[in-house]
């Protein structure tokens, strides 16, 4: 039995796919070029920030000129009824919108693993991602999918960082990239993915630290003491390494600890019934 649970969401109900899938990542191969967004839930069919993934959808589309008409209330009542018939318990989940059919929804899911605990207790290692850039940086399309699928982590990397022309750090190839600068967190504020997980750092953050939207160039690296990643299905991850450099001491910082303890908190506080 495939782990990935596939569905088509069309204007009539419900239906299956005429593929199979092992994962989220697998079936995205199998889709068409359009828009989508990625999140879990908790305890569940409870989701977290569920509108504001599905306004950015909507956001995506009018950027990239998809005619699309969310039904909110069809949406969740179908995800709800795919997470309980496919008995998974927690699920991370796929929305996506092909570009050619904008009433149709393909909703896949598959079990959700949280961060090992020793990417939180120990941090990750990154590198730059040189020659990669999104095409439309403000949408979360598809083709992007594909486009950061050919560039291979090597062993012991858990993410690849973007770099624009003139040399500033972006975002990660599925994450948002923040770094702690002569007392300020900074993190990229145009030429990005705007991400959920982002939005509540930028609600939490400036009670710990003064918040920068202004991207860090690599010139700063030997001289930031922490830094972080955030992404709806993983929260706060430490960055300890950059192209081999160590980040601060090498391990992850105060600043970024108390910030994944306010992002946790907010998150607990937060969560809502699909």
């Amino acid at each position: 039995m495939s782990p990935a649970y596939i569905r088509q969401l069309t204007p009539d109900g419900l239906h299956t796919v005429d593929y199979q899938a092992d994962s989220l990542a697998d079936a995205a191969r199998y889709e068409p070029d359009g828009i989508y967004t990625v999140t879990n839930t908790y305890n569940t069919v409870q989701t977290l920030r569920l509108d504001a993934h599905l306004d950015r959808m909507e956001d995506s589309a009018q950027r990239e000129n998809i005619t699309l008409k969310l039904d909110r209330p069809r949406l969740r009542a179908a995800l709800r009824q795919m997470i309980l018939d496919a008995g998974f318990g927690d699920v991370r989940f796929r929305i996506t919108v092909p570009r050619t059919q904008p009433d149709h929804f393909i909703l896949t899911l598959e079990p959700y693993k949280p961060p090992a605990p020793e990417l939180i207790s120990s941090g990750v290692r990154c590198i730059t991602a040189r020659g990669l850039a999104r095409r439309n940086p403000s949408a979360k399309t598809n083709d992007w999918t594909v486009q950061r699928s050919s560039f291979e982590l090597p062993t012991g990397i858990y993410e690849g960082l973007l770099v624009d022309e003139a040399g500033h750090i972006l975002e990660g190839l599925s994450s948002n990239f923040y770094a702690v600068l002569n007392g300020e967190l900074r993190t990229a504020g145009e030429g990005v993915l705007a991400g959920i997980a982002q939005q509540i750092v930028f609600t939490v953050a400036p009670e710990i630290i003064p918040l920068r939207r202004d991207a860090i160039h690599m010139d700063d690296l030997p001289n930031i003491e922490e830094a972080f990643m955030t992404s709806s299905s993983r929260g706060v991850i430490p960055i300890i390494e950059i192209d081999g450099h160590p980040v601060g001491d090498g391990l992850p910082g105060p600043h970024t600890t108390a910030i994944r303890s306010a992002y946790v908190q907010w998150v607990g506080a937060h969560l809502e019934d699909l």
